[in-house]
């Protein structure tokens, strides 16, 4: 439909071009055409941006949804006008553009006019060119023919002369080939320069296609027939010289495959062949089927079970040991072989290339030849022990108990191997890791060698400690049978160190075993500790038991003692546990006998050491506590310790018992108590000197006697005897006396106390303690401890002094102060040295 606005259009849309066209010449109208192009511009500007005329610029427009809007806002009419007005300005525009650029089109037609005019010149120019080419190509087609054939026939011509050529080379090597294999000796033949003749000839006819012609296919046929017995000649001599270690014939017969062009396939083929050889020598020796024999009885008397007839174990065991050798001795050679083969061919070298013939063989980062058949020697070898071990409770039985002779084949094996390998600048035939695979091999018989072995022990410990029976002791034959069997252990393995370190843990396992058992059997109760009256049973069985202990302690030290430190090393810690349990079983008796003795030297301070009087000074009678602790001694040595301690007949030199350790640490614990608790005697007359000087004579008596060698105690003893002449020196020679240099500080410092007033107060004295709980007290102490206790007796002694007005002290005091600090400073420097 029509709009009403349609009408009043000024310009009809359906005027003719050519009534435009003659707006375009109306300058007028062009003037003020252009003079509306800027108001235009604007005005187009504002129909985009217009919500009504926008929409006419959406891809999406749709005029019906535009028509249906329109007459739908109820003013159809005002669109309609606004539509009219907006044609009008696109008009105008559309006008004003034109007249804008009407110098350009014009030019832009001018143009069409000239291209036009070229495209004709053009093609009649490509017309002539065309008949020129179709006129040349008939007079060049002929002589382009002649040109080609000739070329082929000069080609042919040419390509027939090299092949005749190489032809005839092939036959002249051929020749000479055929002169040298018929003038030679067989025995003289060089090999090495008919490979390299056979190499070239082959390689002459693969390299240009000599085959199809009857001259030379004639002369390949002998060839190849040559080159066969080339490879066997070859071959004979590589393997006469890897048997003889003859360098020669191997370089000889490695130079005749380089020359073929077959080193690294031949040299693994001989790889392969001794690979077989060395698995097949093993399966030989090792293989069930073997031993069993099939049916019936088999090598060495051994049934298909296998297992031995009756009477036929001894042979069946002598032939498995033979054909083990056998084997042993096989892979020997074999082993030496190849690394006799890789020796060469790291050495040799192509004298034409300078090639060095094992770069040909083994590329970087591929295992050595020996390497190579060695791992498959350890694989057949571990796989036949393995079927061994499961397969036959006969083989497996000789290999377990045999295991020492075993090992002993193979370390032997790896040594032969390892000397006669041993070349300056030539890797060895097996490296470590070699060894370590054949050792693995047989461990299984190890473990089951060892476990038997542990087994054996602890069974005869079993035996003789039944844990069924705790009060049972065993008699020293049956410990001597534990301990000869140890010995036969190490010795059945001595020759192998480390064999020897793996079986003497186990026999670490057996003491330790054996130390419990024994721990179980010692009796703890009361009865064990009484001191006063005669051994009691349970005191027996302890002492036994100690013997027993001691005995395996002092046996299995001499078997070491002649082994390497490493072998002690490993029954340290299980002879420890021996050395303890046995200290264990008379510990409790001798620290109830040490208390026993030290209550009697208690006694000391019952007795009056201060009374004055000749008649006391000429008393030969020890003091009633002396003779107490003679008394104990005594009865000590009579009912204990002539049990304990071994006789000086049946003793080694250098032998240490551990009865007579604890001996000795009692006797050396008896002196310096005495001397301590002498020391604290106060207050100390002349004729009391005398008494503790004969006191003293007599517990050296006793004491060496007795107990120990007084001599040997050391630095107990020498204190005793610088004591007895101290207690005489006047109080002024003290000082300077060379006798404090074998007496402790504190022995010195408490003995001054008997020559210094009684307001000067000991330690034990001044905190009201009982001598034995001072005794205590010193055992706890270091000597800058209990010097710190004395000198605070000092300091009071000063106050009181001072308090009282007195200006002198007593001469013990600076005495003390002087010789506590001396003696303190080297005791504590000889000490840190």
């Amino acid at each position: 439909m029509a709009s009403p606005a349609a009408a009043r259009t000024p310009v009809s849309t359906g005027a003719s071009p050519m009534q435009r066209l003659s707006t375009f010449k109306n300058p007028s109208s062009a003037a003020a055409s252009t003079a509306t192009t800027t108001p235009s511009s604007s005005a187009l500007d504002s129909l985009a941006s217009d919500p009504i005329f926008s929409a006419f610029l959406s891809p999406s427009f749709s005029s019906t949804s535009f028509s249906s809007a329109a007459l739908s806002s109820g003013s159809p009419a005002s669109t309609a006008e606004k539509l009219h007005h907006a044609i009008r300005l696109l008009e105008n525009q559309l006008r004003s553009e034109v007249l804008s650029r009407h110098h350009d089109l014009l030019s832009q037609l001018s143009s069409l006019h000239h291209a036009d005019h070229a495209l004709s010149t053009l093609r009649s120019a490509l017309s002539s060119l065309q008949s020129s080419v179709r006129r040349l190509r008939s007079e060049l087609s002929d002589p382009h023919r002649s040109v080609a054939a000739k070329t082929a026939q000069l080609s042919n011509l040419h390509r027939t002369t090299e092949l005749l050529q190489h032809s005839i080379r092939a036959l002249r090597l051929s020749k000479k080939l055929r002169d040298l294999m018929a003038a030679a000796d067989p025995e003289k033949l060089d090999l090495a320069k008919a490979a390299q003749l056979h190499f070239e000839i082959l390689s002459l006819c693969d390299e240009y296609d000599l085959v199809g012609i009857d001259a030379v296919d004639e002369e390949l046929n002998w060839v190849r027939e040559t080159g066969d017995l080339l490879r066997s000649e070859a071959m004979k001599v590589l393997e006469r010289g890897m048997e003889g270690l003859n360098q020669a014939e191997v370089g000889t017969g490695l130079q005749v495959f380089y020359n073929l062009g077959e080193l690294k396939g031949t040299v693994e083929q001989v790889v392969n062949k001794y690979k077989g050889l060395g698995a097949k020598s093993v399966t030989v020796a090792l293989d069930m089927k073997t031993i069993s024999g099939g049916s019936g009885y088999g090598p060495g008397g051994i049934r298909g079970s296998g297992t031995p007839h009756i009477g036929g174990g001894a042979k069946a065991r002598e032939a498995l040991w033979h054909r083990l050798g056998n084997c042993m001795d096989q892979l020997h050679s074999i082993a030496v072989a190849v690394w006799h083969l890789q020796r060469v061919l790291s050495k040799k070298r192509d004298p034409f290339t300078h090639v060095l013939l094992l770069d040909e063989v083994i590329q970087e980062g591929d295992p050595m030849l020996t390497d190579r058949v060695w791992e498959a020697i350890t694989k057949a070898f571990a796989s036949q022990m393995k079927s061994a071990f499961t397969g036959s409770s006969f083989v497996k039985e000789i290999f377990t108990m045999g295991y020492p002779k075993l090992y002993s084949m193979i370390e032997n094996l790896l040594e032969r191997i390892s000397h006669d390998t041993d070349i300056k600048g030539v890797l060895p035939a097996i490296n470590l890791s070699g060894k370590e695979q054949i050792i693995s091999a047989v461990e299984i018989f190890q473990n089951a060698f060892l476990a038997h072995c542990l087994s054996r022990l602890s069974d005869l410990v079993n035996s003789v400690f039944p844990m069924s029976s705790r009060g049972s002791v065993p008699s020293k034959e049956q410990i001597s049978r534990i301990i000869s069997r140890i010995q036969e252990e190490i010795e059945t393995v001595q020759m192998d160190a480390r064999l020897t370190l793996l079986v003497l843990r186990e026999i670490g396992k057996v003491l330790i075993l054996l130390a419990e058992r024994a721990e179980y059997q010692i009796s703890t109760g009361p009865e064990s500790r009484q001191v006063n009256g005669p051994a009691t049973p349970a005191q027996l069985k302890n002492f036994t038991l100690c013997q027993h202990l001691q005995d395996v302690h002092t046996r299995i030290s001499s078997i070491l003692k002649g082994m390497p430190s490493i072998a002690a090393d490993v029954l340290s810690a299980s002879l420890g546990v021996i050395y303890g349990v046995a200290c264990d079983s008379v510990t409790a008796l001798f620290q109830a006998m040490l208390d026993r003795l030290e209550s009697c030297i208690l006694q000391i301070h019952d007795h009056n050491f201060g009374v004055l009087g000749m008649d006391a000074a000429m008393d030969n009678n020890a003091s009633p506590y002396m003779e107490e602790l003679q008394k104990c001694i005594l009865h000590f040595r009579s009912e204990f310790l002539s049990r304990l301690l071994p006789s000086r007949n049946s003793t080694a030199p250098g032998t240490e018992n551990i009865c007579t350790r604890l001996v000795q640490s009692m006797a050396s614990r008896v002196l310096v108590f005495f001397i301590r608790h002498a020391s604290l005697v106060r207050p100390l007359s002349e004729s009391g000197k005398l008494r503790m000087a004969r006191d003293m004579a007599e517990l050296e008596l006793a004491v060496g006697q007795n107990l120990f060698p007084v001599e040997q105690l050391g630095a107990p003893y020498r204190a005793l005897r610088a004591f007895r002449p101290l207690i005489f020196l006047e109080t002024s020679q003290l000082a300077s006396s060379p006798l404090l240099q074998d007496l402790p500080p504190n022995v010195i410092l408490h003995h001054l106390y008997t020559r210094a007033p009684e307001e000067l107060q000991s330690p034990l004295q001044r905190n009201k303690l009982t001598p034995l709980q001072y005794s205590l007290w010193l055992d706890s102490q270091w000597e800058d401890q209990i010097w710190k206790g004395i000198k605070a007796t000092l300091d009071d002694y000063a106050a009181n002094v001072r308090s009282r007005g007195d200006k002198e002290f007593s001469p013990v005091y600076p005495l003390m102060l002087q010789l506590g600090s001396s003696l303190i400073e080297k005791d504590q420097t000889s000490s840190k040295s």
